[in-house]
């Protein structure tokens, strides 16, 4: 028998293009989960690895679904090859259990992890840069400049909140914020 594995990273993201592709492959049956790759916990993969029997195909969407480092991969597709399950990778193909097919394992499974430690360089370097200029800030940039929120303020004085969130599109909440702020920084 056929399974599929679908899994993303996320709560937010769509299993949609995995299953898809898994049913289009021929899966009788396909395995849905929403945790990150970096634990190993997945508690749904768990229960669909002990039911797979000898003769049975695991089919996934690309290498990384299975496992995010080259450690876990080669320990996870080895015990299915111990079972007799044949594991096809649709982005690859069927993975043996021959020497050439393990190289080849090998090799994919390293460089998914290569590229997945250079996002987090990346990413991590970029912020470095950033937390060198005098403007960073952590976070999601702020929607109003400062000059809008004085704006904002200062129409208060004859206009109601619901009136000034109208003609400014700045929310009653932040208004709110801003005008408690700006009263604890004139008692400084």
């Amino acid at each position: 028998m056929k399974y599929g594995y679908a899994r993303v990273s996320t709560l937010g993201q769509d299993l949609k293009v995995q299953i898809e592709a898994l049913k289009a492959e021929g899966c009788e049956e396909v395995t849905e989960e929403k945790f990150t790759g970096t634990t190993t916990s997945r508690p749904r993969f768990e229960e669909l690895v002990s039911k797979l029997k000898t003769g049975d195909t695991l089919v996934v969407t690309k290498l990384d679904r299975l496992a995010r480092n080259v450690k876990e991969g080669i320990e996870i597709i080895e015990s299915l090859f111990k079972k007799g399950v044949k594991v096809h990778v649709l982005n690859v193909g069927l993975l043996e259990n021959t020497t050439m097919g393990r190289f080849f394992l090998q090799t994919m499974l390293a460089v998914a992890e290569m590229e997945r430690n250079l996002i987090v360089e990346r990413t991590q370097e970029g912020k470095a840069i950033a937390k060198q200029s005098p403007d960073f800030r952590e976070g999601r940039p702020k929607k109003f400049n400062r000059k809008q929120i004085e704006h904002a303020l200062s129409l208060l004085e004859h206009n109601s909140y619901t009136q000034v969130e109208a003609m400014t599109g700045i929310s009653k909440a932040t208004l709110t914020r801003a005008k408690a702020k700006a009263k604890l920084s004139k008692s400084e």
